[in-house]
């Protein structure tokens, strides 16, 4: 088992339950970037920030300092020298990822024009690829939006990773992987939530930085 998650469990005893199904989304997550794929992340309420929130950490630095390869800074010297430097002196390493839910002239003109349950299902069908994966977070695991969006990555190819609370749901008849965390009221489950993806971020800093 990952020191992280031993780290985890440590500080957070109640997900000893789920820590195997946190190291199989870090698999999930694991190949994917290793194969130059990204993330694509959704919720609705305290869940669109926690989308938001995971982005922030893969997309810059967490814990670990992440230098740009020096192929990519040789590029950024012939192209321009002064600006070059600068690049890349501040630069930072990525774990590409993309939240679903920051984006409100599309969202609002596709729940405006279209149907808005499927807004999340819409982004998916433009942005996902084969081999990327699709995050889900939501407290009851039986969000709509989420459930349309899951089914459409699954046809285009997508690996699908949810995060939910402990009961029994739909989303997990969709996913390659289902983290239950072991709370069924809303802000417990999301004060799970929380150190769980935190966990997963270090895990893959430290593959790909460490």
């Amino acid at each position: 088992m990952d020191k992280h998650i031993e780290i985890l469990v440590q500080r957070y005893p109640q997900l000893d339950s789920c820590k195997n199904e946190i190291l199989k989304a870090y698999q999930v997550l694991e190949e994917a970037y290793s194969a130059g794929r990204k993330l694509l992340v959704a919720g609705n309420g305290g869940s669109a920030s926690d989308s938001e929130h995971i982005v922030g950490e893969l997309m810059k630095e967490f814990k670990l300092k992440r230098n740009i390869y020096a192929a990519q800074i040789d590029r950024l010297m012939k192209i321009d020298a002064e600006m070059g430097a600068v690049l890349a002196d501040h630069l930072q390493g990525t774990l590409p990822a993309i939240s679903l839910v920051g984006e409100p002239s599309l969202t609002t003109a596709f729940m405006n024009d279209a149907v808005p349950v499927l807004i999340f299902a819409q982004q998916v069908n433009g942005l996902g690829r084969a081999g990327d994966v699709f995050l889900g977070i939501s407290t009851s695991g039986n969000s709509k939006n989420l459930l349309y969006a899951a089914v459409a990555a699954k046809s285009k190819g997508l690996k699908v990773i949810g995060l939910t609370g402990a009961n029994e749901n739909q989303l997990e008849r969709f996913s390659d992987v289902c983290i239950h965390v072991p709370e069924t009221e809303t802000y417990k489950i999301q004060e799970l939530h929380l150190p769980v993806y935190h966990c997963l971020c270090l895990m893959l800093e430290e593959k790909f930085f460490g």
